[in-house]
């Protein structure tokens, strides 16, 4: 993979639905977590923890433009042989 290809970002409509979907389950889900430990332990301090690395672990998965993220990719048509109006 070249450094072109790592910057441009380039996924799918199915891929962006399935990235939109992580971060939704995830985002949810280590919200709850995060409270229900920071209360346990009565500790502010130890509910932003837990959420701000979830939050990063999230990034590290969502962001970077990984191959599953563009297993259906979109094939435009061919600009020859049409006439532009």
């Amino acid at each position: 993979m070249t450094i072109q290809e790592l910057v441009e970002g380039r996924i799918d409509f199915k891929g962006q639905k399935t990235a939109d979907d992580i971060v939704r389950v995830v985002l949810i889900t280590s919200t709850f977590l995060s409270f229900a430990i920071g209360f346990a332990f009565s500790s502010l301090m130890i509910t932003m923890s837990i959420f701000a690395l979830c939050t990063v672990a999230l990034s590290l998965v969502v962001l970077p433009p990984w191959p599953m993220f563009n297993h259906h990719p979109v094939i435009w048509l061919s600009a020859e042989g049409h006439s532009q109006k």
